[in-house]
């Protein structure tokens, strides 16, 4: 199960708040937990892997670092129904490309394009409608006689799903 919360934002991405003019609701997912390398190697492990979680896991890091080297050298690596992963710059632009220099590279990021089976999951999931956590947050302080602290910015409009 999913969890989503719903969230009313600016109607065009990238809007400051002060220009905002038109506003829509959104879904946002809630991440429940974060899992470490560890527990996901015992995952795997624990699916009928003929490996232990530690076999696993020294797989998994190794793979880290394997591709981390790659990606450093300008390689895009493809992995099946995981999808691709490959260099991507962030940089300041110069007036012609004559002055532009590895000076103007701010930021070396790796994206992701997910293989087939990641996609799309949509079919595959099913939703829970959650209170956002500034909902939450707004009921505790309700709750306790407190006014919310830092009031409602716009960003996370929460809902009144129960």
């Amino acid at each position: 199960m999913l969890n989503y919360s719903i969230v009313v934002m600016s109607a065009k991405p990238g809007t400051k708040k002060e220009n905002i003019t038109e506003t829509k609701a959104y879904a946002k997912t809630q991440v429940t937990s974060t899992m470490s390398m560890d527990a996901f190697a015992q995952h795997i492990a624990d699916h009928g892997s003929k490996y232990g979680r530690g076999d696993v896991y020294a797989i998994l890091a190794e793979a880290v670092d394997c591709l981390r080297e790659l990606i450093l050298e300008g390689k895009k690596v493809t992995l099946g129904d995981l999808g691709a992963f490959y260099p991507s710059l962030k940089s300041t632009g110069a007036e012609d490309a004559a002055s532009l220099t590895a000076a103007n590279i701010k930021a070396l990021n790796v994206r992701w394009a997910p293989g087939k089976r990641f996609r799309n999951l949509r079919d595959d999931a099913s939703f829970q409608c959650v209170p956002s956590r500034r909902g939450i947050a707004d009921t505790l302080a309700a709750e306790r006689g407190n006014a919310s602290e830092g009031g409602n910015d716009g960003e996370d409009e929460g809902n009144s799903m129960d």
